[in-house]
């Protein structure tokens, strides 16, 4: 895309769709004409260990021309849906980064961040959900693209960020939480953590409009049958590593 007149392009790449509990979390990347090669090693998240993934964050920082990520929260994932938790997620992100981006490149063939209105401001989410006094903010063009974490190495190191930041979330609600195995597991459905569902119930972490494991249905909430079946296909794409 750079090679076809954008100036700087933000690939972003989310982590945390498919967990139990905690946020879910997009990184955002962003490079120009001018950004050099990734630095060595920077690859989908999903096939870094831990530490490499921890190794290769302050690199990334250091080479993206800008770089941001953005957190939704069980809460807003449970008010709002996950997809729309997952746009809000991601226009924190974009605000956040320090060049405003031209166009924007996800992961996948699905676009989460344009809303079903194009002209609605706010990436059409409630204005109750921003800052308050947030300016309007009109949403670059998004562009998908499957598999992108491993055809791009931007979007790649975008999930690196995401995945390194949720993580650290998680490990420290673990230290509240331990029961749950969330410093292992990372708020997946892990066997330790479907166990301590069952015999403790959610915690305020957990996404409880969604069918959890071990609990009975849940009364209501945005969209817990979509998310149910966003659990068990996520299950296969991502792993708590």
């Amino acid at each position: 895309m750079l090679r076809d007149g954008v100036a700087a392009l933000a690939c972003c790449d989310e982590v945390g769709r498919g967990a139990l509990s905690g946020p879910v979390t997009i990184g955002a990347v962003l490079v120009t004409a001018a950004t050099r090669t990734a630095p060595q090693g920077v690859r989908d998240s999903k096939l870094l260990t831990p530490d490499a993934r921890r190794r290769l964050a302050p690199r990334i920082e250091r080479w993206a021309a800008a770089h941001a990520v953005g957190h939704a929260s069980p809460a807003e994932i449970d008010t709002f849906g996950i997809m729309t938790a997952m746009r809000l997620a991601g226009e924190r992100a974009l605000r956040a980064l320090a060049v405003q981006a031209d166009a924007v490149l996800l992961d996948g063939n699905h676009d989460y961040l344009s809303p079903p209105d194009q002209d609605v401001l706010f990436g059409g989410l409630p204005e109750t959900t921003h800052a308050v006094g947030a300016a309007p903010w009109a949403l670059p063009r998004v562009v998908t693209m499957i598999k992108a974490d491993l055809r791009c190495a931007a979007v790649a190191a975008a999930s690196i960020l995401a995945k390194t930041a949720r993580d650290e979330i998680m490990v420290e609600l673990a230290a509240d939480h331990p029961e749950y195995g969330w410093a292992e597991n990372k708020g997946y459905a892990a066997p330790e953590h479907i166990d301590a569902l069952a015999r403790l119930g959610p915690t305020p972490h957990h996404r409880t409009s969604w069918r959890l494991p071990g609990l009975a249905p849940p009364l209501g909430g945005a969209d817990s049958v979509a998310d149910t079946h966003a659990v068990a296909s996520a299950r296969a794409l991502e792993s708590p590593a």
